[in-house]
């Protein structure tokens, strides 16, 4: 069954408009009664460094 899927970028702090993206994703999925997805993959590590990992700390 597919789902709704979020799926940020886990290098730099989250804003408003990842807020909004996740929000018509989760919107779309219970509409159609679907499942939601939350992932968070690091693939970029060059970008997210030992910063990111602190701040996941807080």
């Amino acid at each position: 069954m597919p789902a709704g899927r979020y799926a940020p970028s886990p290098t730099g702090s989250l804003h408003l408009g990842n807020l909004r993206t996740a929000l018509v994703a989760w919107l779309a999925a219970r509409a159609t009664d679907r499942a939601f997805l939350l992932r968070i993959e690091d693939l970029d590590r060059v970008r997210s460094g030992a910063e990111a990992g602190q701040r996941a700390d807080l």
